[in-house]
C-alpha cells in the first residue's frame, strides 16, 4: 500500500496520552508493514519531551511547535495540518472530544473519507479499507467498507485496540514548525480563557487499583450499599457510571467515562454498567475487566475478560459473603 500512515498524538503534561499506542495498534491492522508517522503539536520544553518518548515506538515523528499552540484548538491545528498533510495519507486520531472536534473539517479540508468511532479494523482490499463501528448504544456491530484511494481521516474509539508497547524503535524526530506556519497562523473564532480543574473529592479513582463500578442495574440509591461492601471486601473504591451522578446518588468524582475520570485500575467490576462507549473511554492500561449485567447482549461484554449474566442485587451480596469467607474475616491489602 502506498499510502503513509499518520497518527495524531494527544499529550499533557509531558505524558503521552495512551491513545497514542492504541492508535499504533490500529495502523498495523491497516497495514502491518505501514511505517507510521506520529504527529505532536504544543509548545515548550513538555513537547521536546513527549516527540522523544514517542520516538521510541513510532518510526518517525513530526512536531509542530508554536506559542499559539500551548492550548490544543482544533480549529487551528486543523489548518496547520492541511499544509503538511500530503494527499491520499490515512490520517488517525482518538475518537474524544478534541478528535471529534478535529476529524471532520480534517477530511473536508483533505477531500479525504471520513470513518468516525471505529472500534476494529479488518485490513484493505484493493482500495477498500473495511471498518467496524457500533450503532444503538452498542446492540449493533456495522461493518464498512470505505475507499479510501484518494485518503481517509479515521477516528479511532479509545480502549477498542490494544496498546501496542513495543519500543526500541529510535524513530526520528522532524520538526515540522516552520512548514506548518510559513503562511503564518491563521485567525481562528476561538479563544482561550481558563483551564478549570475537576473537583477532588473524598476518593481519587484514579489512583484506585481495584474499582467496583455501578450503573443504571442497581435500581435504587439504597442498593448502593453492596457495592461498598464489595469494594471494603475486595479492597477497593466505589465508582459509576453517569446516570449514578445524574440521580445524585453519588459524586462527580466518582464517574468513570468520557464526562468523568479516566481510570487505570488493575481490576474494573462493572456492575450493572451497559458498557457504553462514553464510558468505556474512561478505561486505560487494560484492566482485568469483570461484568455483570442481566442483558446478555449488553456491550460491556465485548470489552470483559469475565462475564456473568445475573441480576447484581442477587450476585453481589453473594459475592461478598465468599470473598469474606476466602479472607477469614481479614482485610485484604
Amino acid at each position: 500500500m502506498e499510502q503513509h500512515i499518520y497518527a495524531y498524538i494527544l499529550h499533557n503534561e509531558g505524558a503521552i496520552d495512551d491513545t497514542a499506542f492504541e492508535l499504533l495498534t490500529a495502523a498495523k491492522k491497516i497495514d502491518p508493514t505501514a511505517s507510521v508517522t506520529a504527529i505532536l503539536a504544543g509548545w515548550g520544553p513538555d513537547l521536546d519531551a513527549v516527540c522523544h518518548k514517542a520516538a521510541a515506538s513510532f518510526a518517525e515523528v513530526w512536531k509542530i511547535e508554536n506559542q499559539a499552540l500551548s492550548y490544543p484548538d482544533a480549529e487551528l491545528i486543523r489548518r496547520l495540518l492541511v499544509r503538511i498533510i500530503p494527499g491520499r495519507s490515512i490520517f488517525l486520531l482518538p475518537h474524544e472530544h478534541f478528535g471529534m472536534d478535529l476529524a471532520p473539517g480534517l477530511s473536508i479540508m483533505l477531500d479525504a473519507a471520513y470513518v468516525s468511532d471505529v472500534v476494529d479494523l479488518e485490513g484493505v482490499e484493493d482500495v477498500i479499507l473495511k471498518a467496524v463501528r457500533q450503532e444503538y448504544n452498542g446492540q449493533v456491530s456495522t461493518h464498512v467498507d470505505c475507499d479510501i484511494s484518494s485518503g481517509t481521516v479515521i477516528t479511532v474509539r479509545p480502549g477498542s485496540f490494544k496498546e501496542d508497547e513495543s519500543e526500541g524503535v529510535n524513530g526520528q524526530v522532524v520538526d515540522k514548525s516552520s512548514e506548518a506556519t510559513e503562511e503564518g497562523m491563521p485567525e481562528t473564532g476561538r479563544h482561550f480563557l481558563e483551564m478549570v480543574e475537576a473537583e477532588v473529592g473524598d476518593v481519587d479513582i484514579t489512583q484506585s487499583e481495584i474499582l467496583v463500578s455501578v450503573g443504571r442495574g442497581i435500581g435504587d440509591e439504597e442498593n448502593l450499599e453492596i457495592a461498598f461492601d464489595l469494594a471494603k471486601a475486595v479492597g477497593g473504591d466505589v465508582s459509576c457510571s453517569r446516570p449514578i451522578v445524574d440521580n445524585k446518588w453519588l459524586e462527580k468524582h466518582r464517574q468513570v467515562g468520557n464526562s468523568g475520570k479516566t481510570v487505570k485500575p488493575k481490576v474494573y467490576m462493572a456492575l450493572g454498567i451497559s458498557g457504553a462507549f462514553q464510558h468505556i473511554a474512561g478505561l486505560k492500561g487494560n484492566p482485568f475487566v469483570v461484568a455483570v449485567n442481566k442483558n446478555p447482549k449488553a456491550p460491556i461484554f465485548q470489552v470483559a475478560d469475565v462475564g456473568v449474566v445475573a441480576d447484581i442485587l442477587d450476585l453481589v451480596p453473594e459475592l461478598t459473603d465468599r470473598v469474606n469467607e476466602m479472607k477469614g474475616g481479614k482485610q485484604w491489602d
